[in-house]
């Protein structure tokens, strides 16, 4: 599978993989989300169509700038993935316009930098990685990162912020209802909706059986 991974664009994603990902350490943006986020992309260009060249590089370079969850620059990780992106598909002799669209896609990929995506391939990419976001891997990734990042998995004093704000930045089932929750409002593309509402119907059972578990009721 790894060696298709990218099909059936996979030369091109051999030139592009080495300028995709820098050394980090964060398991939640490393070239298994790239395979996912292409595979959402390849689902999502079958249905709404597009240019797949442009929507590879853009879903290969989209994270291209190592920025952590924590870090004060993380609003403006997708301009400067966006910058790099261009850079590297000059010196690989793209047109102009193909690399602007390529990097409108990425920049407006980006929740945090909140820029309304223009393009049908922008629209792709940003349901394509939000979908990572929902669902199974939604849960899976969340409560990775609150790992790396050393927050508690909830507030054993109000799991539910009934008496508090919630607070995303010390408790991981805050961002539930923080952002994740709220994902599936926002997708862009006709088929993105669909595929975002079946995942997000999986994030609200996970939640109902974690409180569950944890003797909320």
């Amino acid at each position: 599978m790894i060696a298709t991974a990218f099909a059936p664009l996979q030369s091109l994603a051999d030139m592009l993989l080495p300028h995709a990902l820098e050394p980090s350490e964060d398991g939640a943006h490393d070239l298994s989300h790239l395979q996912r986020v292409w595979h959402n992309v390849r689902l999502l260009h079958a249905q709404e169509g597009g240019d797949l060249e442009v929507l590879l590089a853009a879903a290969l370079l989209h994270d291209c700038v190592a920025v952590e969850k924590d870090s004060p620059l993380r609003s403006q990780a997708s301009q400067l993935a966006a910058k790099k992106a261009s850079q590297v598909l000059a010196e690989m002799a793209w047109s102009s316009t193909k690399i602007a669209v390529v990097v409108h896609a990425i920049e407006a990929h980006s929740f945090s930098a909140n820029i309304t995506p223009i393009s049908l391939e922008a629209k792709i990419l940003q349901d394509a990685d939000r979908l990572d976001s929902l669902g199974m891997l939604g849960v899976a990734r969340t409560f990775y990162v609150a790992g790396r990042l050393g927050h508690a998995l909830y507030d054993p004093q109000d799991p539910e912020a009934n008496e508090r704000d919630y607070d995303d930045k010390r408790f991981c089932l805050d961002h539930f209802k923080t952002k994740l929750l709220h994902l599936a409002d926002c997708f862009q593309t006709p088929s993105g909706q669909r595929l975002a509402q079946i995942r997000h119907e999986r994030l609200k059972g996970f939640m109902e059986q974690f409180k569950e578990e944890i003797g909320v009721v």
